[in-house]
C-alpha cells in the first residue's frame, strides 16, 4: 500500500515550484503519491510564506488542525517548509512541538534525510541553512502531465527592499548554471511541455555560469530556451524594474515565442515612497521602461504589484500612485496594505496613518485597476486567441480552462483530451477575471 503525501502551499509561484519539487523528492525516495485530502495523508507538509502577517498566522492555525489529525493517527509526520520555516526555525517546534521536521527553501532536497533522522531519533529535525544552490544537484527529474511547467533559474534576492523578508528567508541571489537550466527545459519538453515559465524572486537578475566558465545574462537565457523547437511559448516572473535591460526589452520585438505579458511590480507611484522602500528607481524611470516595452511590443500586457499605506505615505504620495496607474494603464494588479515584517527596516519606521484611510486607499486602487481590467477583457471579445489548455474548469466539468498569451483565463466547451495542447479559441465575452469562448474548428 502506497504512502500518501499532502502538501499545502502558501504564497508565490516560487513556492508552487518548490512544492512540486518536494513531491518529486518524496516520490523518488519513498514512492509516495500525492493526495488532496490531509486526513488521508501519512506525511503533511506546509510550504509557507512570510510576505504578509496573515499568511504566517494561518500556518499556525493549519498546524493546529494537523495536530488533531496526528492525535488520531500517531504515525503521521508533519513538516513545515518555506519562508516562515526559514525565519522562525526552532521557534516553530517550540510553539508546535508535534511538528516533526522544519526545513527552508534551500534544504527541501534534504527532506528524506530529515524524515529518516526524525524516525531514528524520535526528535524533531530542523535544517534552515543556506547551502547556496546545492538543492538543484539533488532533485530528481521533474514529472508532469501538463502542457505548462515552471523552471526556477535564480534563488534568493540581493535587493534588500526595506519591507521585504525574502533576502533573509531565501538568501542572496544565486543563479543556476546555464547548462542545468537547459537540461531541465529539455526534460520537460520531452514530456510534452510546450510552455515554460522561468522563475525567480528577481528573475531578470539572472547571471548564469556556462560550462566554459563564461557568464550569460537573462536575455541570453531567454533566447536559448526560445530556440528549443518544442518550446511554443515562454514566460518569466517576477521581474525587477532595475533589471529590465535594453537587451531584454528588445527581445519583445524579435522573439515571437516570448509571451506578450509582463508582470513588473512598481509598488508605488511616489518617488519619496519608492526611495523609502529602497526600490532603486523613480516613477518616471518606471514609465520610461514601460514606454520602451510598448515600442517593442505594442500590444504587451503590463501587470503590477502595489503596497498601499507604506509607513509615512501621505495623501500626495497616494495620489501619485493613482496618477501612475492612469499613466501606465495596467491590465491587472495585486495590491495589499503594508504589513510590517519583523527584522526588516520598514518595521521600525513610524506609521501614523489610520487603518481606515489605508483601507479606503486600497479600495480606490483596486476599483481603478478593476475598471482597466474590465476594459481589456471587453476589448478581447470577438478576437481569436491561441490558448494553452491547463485544466478542467472548476465550475463546469464539461468545460476547459486555458490561458491566453496576455495571461487571462478563458473557459470554453471542450474534451479532456485537449489538456496540455494549444488550441485557438474565439472570445465571446469577458468579465473582469475570466473570459468565455468557443473553439475555432479549422477546416
Amino acid at each position: 500500500m502506497q504512502t500518501k503525501l499532502y502538501i499545502k502551499t502558501y504564497g508565490c509561484q516560487m513556492n508552487e515550484y518548490d512544492s512540486d519539487k518536494m513531491a518529486d523528492v518524496m516520490r523518488a525516495c519513498e514512492g509516495m503519491v500525492q493526495t488532496d485530502k490531509a486526513e488521508d495523508a501519512d506525511i503533511i507538509l506546509f510550504n509557507t510564506c512570510s510576505i504578509r502577517e496573515k499568511a504566517e498566522g494561518k500556518v499556525f492555525s493549519d498546524l493546529g488542525r494537523a495536530r488533531a489529525l496526528k492525535q488520531a493517527k500517531p504515525g503521521l509526520l508533519i513538516g513545515v517548509g518555506g519562508c516562515v520555516a526559514s525565519q522562525e526555525g526552532d521557534e516553530i517546534v517550540r510553539r508546535a512541538p508535534y511538528v516533526d521536521v522544519v526545513f527552508g527553501p534551500q534544504t527541501l532536497h534534504r527532506l528524506p534525510q530529515l524524515i529518516a533522522a526524525r524516525r531514528a531519533s524520535g526528535k524533531p529535525q530542523v535544517d534552515i541553512s543556506f547551502p547556496e544552490i546545492e538543492k538543484f544537484d539533488h532533485l530528481p527529474v521533474a514529472q508532469t502531465t501538463h502542457g505548462t511547467a515552471y523552471v526556477s533559474i535564480i534563488e534568493g534576492c540581493s535587493k534588500y527592499c526595506t519591507y521585504c523578508v525574502v533576502p533573509f528567508t531565501r538568501g542572496e541571489e544565486m543563479s543556476r548554471p546555464f547548462a542545468d537550466v537547459m537540461r531541465e527545459v529539455a526534460s520537460l519538453t520531452a514530456q510534452g511541455v510546450g510552455e515554460i515559465t522561468l522563475l525567480g524572486q528577481n528573475v531578470n537578475a539572472y547571471q548564469g555560469v556556462t560550462e566554459d566558465g563564461d557568464t550569460v545574462d537573462f536575455a541570453f537565457l531567454l533566447q536559448a530556451v526560445a530556440a528549443q523547437p518544442d518550446v511554443q511559448r515562454l514566460r518569466f516572473s517576477t521581474s525587477h524594474p532595475r533589471e529590465m535591460t535594453q537587451r531584454l526589452i528588445d527581445l519583445y520585438a524579435s522573439e515571437p515565442k516570448l509571451a506578450g505579458h509582463l508582470h513588473l511590480p512598481v509598488q508605488s507611484g511616489s518617488d519619496r515612497v519608492l526611495a523609502a522602500m529602497k526600490r532603486g528607481y523613480t516613477a518616471l524611470e518606471y514609465k520610461s521602461t514601460v514606454r520602451k516595452l510598448r515600442a517593442a511590443r505594442p500590444d504587451i500586457s503590463i501587470t503590477s504589484d502595489f503596497i498601499i499605506g507604506f509607513p509615512g505615505e501621505s495623501d500626495a504620495d497616494f495620489e501619485a500612485t493613482m496618477k501612475l496607474i492612469d499613466d501606465v494603464g495596467f491590465d491587472a494588479s495585486f495590491s495589499f496594505i503594508f504589513s510590517a515584517r519583523p527584522g526588516t527596516p520598514a518595521a521600525e519606521m513610524a506609521d501614523e496613518t489610520p487603518d481606515e484611510i489605508k483601507m479606503e486607499r486600497l479600495r480606490r486602487v483596486q476599483a481603478r485597476i478593476a475598471g482597466l481590467e474590465q476594459q481589456v477583457s471587453a476589448a478581447m471579445a470577438g478576437s481569436v486567441q491561441r490558448v494553452v489548455v491547463e485544466n478542467i474548469s472548476r465550475k463546469d466539468a464539461n468545460e476547459l480552462a486555458g490561458r491566453t498569451e496576455n495571461n487571462r483565463v478563458v473557459n470554453f466547451p471542450g474534451s479532456p483530451g485537449m489538456l496540455g495542447r494549444y488550441v485557438d479559441v474565439r472570445i465571446l465575452s469577458g468579465t473582469m477575471h475570466t473570459l468565455r469562448g468557443e473553439l475555432v474548428i479549422e477546416p
